[in-house]
């Protein structure tokens, strides 16, 4: 047997009203991957991160295995 369960309290189904997002732009991404190994190089310090950052790349994402890391970075393409 399938019901539905109305919290006692909250909006009545027909009350609720679904948020419409409208995208006009599409951005365009260009990205960068840094992967140093750990037993030779040292990761960016935060000096070389504020570098990317002025060049306008933001982090994106970490990633760690055994003997290396890997940074990624990604800055929006100009038009």
């Amino acid at each position: 047997m399938n019901r539905t369960l109305i919290p006692p309290y909250g909006p009545k189904p027909e009350s609720i009203h679904r948020a419409m997002v409208y995208v006009e732009k599409r951005f365009k991404w260009e990205y960068k991957q840094i992967v140093p190994n750990l037993k030779k190089q040292i990761p960016p310090d935060e000096a070389g991160l504020n570098r990317l950052g002025k060049q306008g790349w933001e982090m994106s994402g970490v990633a760690q295995q055994p003997q290396l890391a890997y940074f990624y970075f990604k800055r929006l393409i100009e038009k």
